[in-house]
């Protein structure tokens, strides 16, 4: 069960609504090449984030040549397409067919807190096609998933992203709301996911640490609830295995800490942080390279 309802759609809404609907009953050929028409009108029309998409990677990978770096920012930009179809997809897609493309390793290392009656935490990033991950949830493990996510401003993709969401059965959770439906599961067997890799409000940042070659502000709200709440804590990383098919990876970041023994400061994050950059360094088109990660610069001390 969710922990809200689903938002209301207004009445001039509804035709946008059937209409994607309707397109994500096109089989997966035809949107596939939807997508690649999509990669050539944004990328060599359009050039739509190209200037930050280099940037990007030209600063993450210093030691790799202007060939290699086109290379990954065009494979980057038709990941990125694909992307758009295969989420518009999840409205019709059956739970059979999302299984087949999705498969996971490590998951006996999260079963094994989950079936002594622990909390576990799961922390994300934007990595291959993240919306397919999060749906595969609970395909992949018998205990009740709960998802946190950032409320969108458009109300008409707020409602329709919480339908896709929600329609496999994740159990979705405002982030302003994180804390409070922690208290209230305290104690079962559950699963806790975050998206760990956004950029904090410049207001907002408590942790910088080196990432891809650059001073890197990262969220540390992870950090308090598994102190607070005694989470094992596990980095989850997904790739791209072929066009429409993905592999997921989970690997422990920390156990749960130890009641009164310290720990030093923002050791989950340092820990995410070393995870991720080894991931996107293993698979660089797999990351969101069109987000504006290093928009905040370090203060000089």
């Amino acid at each position: 069960m969710t922990s809200m309802s689903r938002p209301d759609l207004r009445p001039g809404q509804l035709p946008l609504w059937w209409l994607l609907k309707g397109i994500s009953l096109l089989p997966f050929p035809v949107l596939y090449a939807i997508s690649t028409g999509l990669y050539f009108l944004l990328y060599y029309v359009v050039g739509y984030r190209k200037k930050v998409v280099r940037q990007n990677l030209g600063r993450s990978f210093p030691g790799k040549s202007t060939q290699e770096l086109r290379q990954i920012e065009k494979q980057f930009f038709l990941n990125l397409t694909d992307i758009m179809v295969e989420t518009l997809k999840l409205a019709t897609l059956s739970p059979e067919e999302l299984r087949r493309r999705v498969k996971a390793r490590g998951l006996e290392k999260v079963n094994a807190p989950l079936d002594q009656g622990k909390m576990v935490l799961v922390l994300g990033a934007h990595l291959g096609n993240w919306e397919y991950m999060s749906a595969a949830g609970n395909a992949l493990f018998r205990h009740p998933i709960d998802g946190v996510y950032k409320p969108l401003a458009s109300s008409f993709f707020e409602a329709f992203m919480w339908y896709l969401r929600s329609r496999f059965g994740i159990t979705l959770v405002k982030m302003k709301d994180t804390l409070r439906h922690v208290i209230r599961h305290k104690g079962q067997a559950r699963i806790l996911t975050l998206l760990t890799d956004q950029t904090p409000p410049y207001g907002e940042i408590q942790f910088w640490t080196t990432f891809l070659h650059q001073e890197t502000a990262f969220f540390v709200g992870a950090e308090k609830i598994r102190s607070s709440f005694g989470y094992t804590t596990f980095f989850v990383g997904m790739h791209q295995v072929k066009r429409g098919f993905y592999e997921i990876e989970f690997q422990e970041l920390l156990p749960a800490p130890v009641r009164n023994e310290p720990e030093e400061p923002h050791l989950l994050t340092e820990a995410f942080a070393r995870h991720l950059e080894t991931w996107v360094n293993r698979y660089p088109a797999s990351y969101l390279w069109s987000h504006k990660r290093w928009k905040h610069k370090k203060p000089v001390a």
